[in-house]
């Protein structure tokens, strides 16, 4: 408890006093990380890391990864296997976990009474050994400190093999290496196919006091003594001197390229052996990416609001050593982050947006089209459409600087017309659509590939490409060959044009064999953020669209569902993406009270400050951008449309410092805490009647005024 109460502490040391306030101490990395009632959460771990790091360095629960830990850590699991460098945030698939040590060598039980976390620090009391952990994180390197019982034996496990699991994403470890350099150096690396086809993740270890013996591990084959074990299930016993009363630290730099360059990234991220300052450098580095929002709102709406920040900033996660001219970043879960999260980068993480841009061009060079699930620098294909496309338009068009904008329009164009899976262009310009008997989960594609080329088609219009203008815009009407006006729903057809038979509008689909992806038809039905007038006309006018929008928010009959529905109202499912728009759709149909009602529904009702604080998987950040933009007042209905429309302001007061160096402020003083619609708004003090606000509007700075009323 002692060590405990000194990593709080710690905390509140490092806290610097600046002009604004300070905004880390909000955040509570243990959102989201286990479902209190065992349903879905946010799939988050709690471990330290630095904005966009390559490392993650953080407790796994589980000896290898799966649906309900993902992310390696399950809030509700009673024992620690160790502390592996690699995670994925929120994400369905289980994935990553290397490089994994573990002081004690054996699983430990833990408590939440003796577990701490704030940004880019994490502690906690192994309950079976009395070890106390605490680590800290840079870009491409962990920071472990294992404060031993006594003199107990100081003993410490490096797994290369944690991690492997079984199933439809499983991994096989290729080849893995161990190499003792001296009494205070480890090197190492693993290939591990999985998720992704091949990653390389090679390590460089120091330790601050001699390892007095080692025995290295093939399998069930010991070698004691041995200065280097090759093979693909390798294990390391290091043993401490136990009269060394100092605690065991362990600075760990990673790499995707080499032992040499993990080396060069570990020296030139932690030269010393300072933990207490290393901690503070994370803070420091998380204070600065967050702290570029302030807002005014109760204690509950900052934690929520600054943790769902701090998620939607864990990635994409760098992939170029410290010595590249370029930095080049992957972990893309396009289908989920191109909707908010890659929007929220646009407007607050240019320079980094345009190496996430360049990142995804440089890909389009090796395979010949832009990413889909792009995954340590590889191509994993998980998921549908090619939604790199309105990312890298979208940064275009909002005039994103350090971007070959002739090599953009390359690579969204070659990307629309090369085969590839889920993305057969033959069949799509030869039908209008997808034929579910040639590619399955039809609809969904159909609908979420004519949005992709309405994206290349205002690109090719801005650079007076008419040709290409005029094939792809026609292309993004292809949705409404899929428009069945006898159901009044969007249907699955086959190749000779007939509807397929029977039809269930609320049906679930998951990732094949069905026509809808992750979700039904009437999740679907508003899938046209390129042209929602057209999708008005389509249901009939504005007062029967205004009826269907009622009805999905309302009706709750729901068929057998899968893993991905969740955080319901009516047919609304906030726990996945397919919905995260529909709310703000009142807004094209003059009822924008409708609107705001269902927004601060989703605000106040399926986000909270536990560890069942998402009503989903938050999908590398996205379900937390979704609150960034919300509690905010407004969100991204088409996210390359260049608008934000108004939902309701949770916040009463929210401050973006912009990086031309200008402020966009937005203010809702309320009288109650039911005072959700807007009756007025103003902006920089004169009377403003639209309904939205564009990227152009808020690049030059000024003040956004709502008027609240119950």
């Amino acid at each position: 408890m002692k060590q405990y109460l000194a990593s709080i502490l710690l905390f509140f040391l490092i806290l610097p006093v600046t002009g604004k306030n300070k905004v880390t101490g909000y955040v509570n990395p243990f959102i989201g990380t286990g479902a209190i009632d065992g349903g879905l959460s946010g799939n988050n771990y709690p471990g330290a890391t630095a904005p966009f790091g390559l490392v993650q360095l953080s407790p796994d629960t589980r000896n290898a990864p799966d649906w309900d830990a993902a992310s390696g850590y399950n809030y509700n699991d009673p024992h620690i296997y160790g502390f592996s460098h690699t995670h994925l945030s929120g994400t369905g698939v289980a994935e990553l976990c290397d490089i994994l040590w573990q002081p004690g060598v054996v699983r430990s039980s833990f408590s939440h009474k003796e577990e701490s976390a704030h940004p880019g620090y994490y502690q906690v009391r192994l309950l079976d050994t009395d070890i106390n952990v605490e680590v800290t994180a840079t870009a491409h390197a962990g920071f472990h400190k294992y404060t031993f019982p006594g003199k107990t034996e100081k003993t410490v496990l490096l797994d290369l093999d944690h991690g492997r699991k079984k199933g439809d994403w499983g991994t096989r470890i290729e080849i893995a290496q161990i190499r003792v350099i001296d009494a205070y150096t480890i090197e190492g690396y693993r290939y591990i196919t999985g998720w992704a086809p091949l990653r390389k993740v090679c390590f460089y270890a120091k330790f601050n006091q001699p390892v007095a013996n080692y025995v290295l591990k093939n399998g069930d084959t010991a070698y004691e003594n041995t200065p280097v074990i090759n093979g693909n299930n390798l294990k390391a016993i290091l043993t401490f001197d136990k009269k060394n009363p100092d605690p065991v630290l362990v600075k760990v730099g990673l790499s995707t390229t080499s032992t040499e360059n993990a080396k060069l990234n570990l020296a030139a991220e932690l030269p010393g052996w300072d933990f207490t300052q290393a901690v503070a450098q994370a803070d420091a580095g998380w204070e600065k990416e967050l702290g570029q929002i302030q807002i005014v709102g109760t204690a509950q709406q900052k934690e929520i609001f600054y943790t769902a920040l701090y998620h939607s900033f864990i990635q994409p996660n760098v992939m170029s050593d410290v010595s590249a001219k370029n930095a080049v970043y992957s972990t893309f879960s396009l289908w989920d982050t191109y909707r908010a999260a890659h929007p929220i980068y646009t407007l607050l993480q240019p320079k980094r947006n345009a190496d996430f841009v360049n990142s995804m061009l440089t890909h389009y060079q090796s395979y010949g089209y832009l990413p889909i699930w792009h995954l340590w620098g590889e191509e994993n294909y998980c998921m549908i459409g090619n939604h790199a496309i309105p990312v890298v338009v979208d940064a275009v068009l909002k005039n994103t600087p350090g971007i070959d904008v002739d090599w953009a329009y390359e690579a969204v164009k070659n990307s629309s017309l090369i085969k590839h899976p889920n993305s057969p262009f033959d069949v799509w310009e030869k039908y209008g659509y997808m034929p579910e008997n040639i590619q399955t989960q039809s609809v969904s594609i159909t609908l979420e590939m004519a949005f992709d080329d309405w994206c290349v088609a205002q690109l090719a219009q801005k650079l007076g490409k008419t040709d290409d203008y005029n094939r792809f815009i026609a292309r993004s009407a292809y949705y409404k060959n899929l428009y069945n006006p006898q159901t009044h729903f969007f249907q699955s057809k086959d190749d000779k044009g007939n509807w397929i038979e029977p039809f269930d509008p609320f049906k679930y689909g998951a990732n094949g064999g069905n026509p809808f992806t992750e979700g039904n038809a009437w999740q679907y039905y508003w899938y046209v953020p390129q042209n929602i007038p057209d999708l008005i006309a389509l249901t009939g006018g504005a007062k029967a669209f205004t009826a269907k929008l009622d009805e999905f928010f309302t009706n709750d009959y729901h068929a057998e569902l899968n893993d991905n529905a969740s955080g319901f109202i009516g047919q609304y499912a906030h726990g996945n993406e397919p919905s995260h728009h529909v709310a703000y759709l009142y807004n094209y149909v003059g009822q924008p009270q409708k609107t705001q009602k269902y927004v601060a529904q989703i605000l106040n009702e399926l986000y909270n400050t536990s560890s069942s604080g998402y009503a989903g998987n938050d999908d590398c950040g996205e379900m937390s951008a979704w609150y960034v933009f919300s509690a905010m007042g407004f969100y991204p209905v088409n996210p390359t449309g260049g608008r934000y429309d108004f939902g309701t302001p949770l916040l009463e007061k929210s401050e973006i410092q912009l990086s031309n160096g200008k402020i966009f402020t937005i203010l809702a003083p309320k009288k109650s805490p039911e005072a959700i619609y807007i009756q007025s708004v103003k902006l920089n003090g004169k009377p403003y009647t639209k309904n939205y606000i564009t990227h152009e509007d808020i690049l030059q700075g000024g003040t956004l005024e709502f008027k609240m009323k119950i």
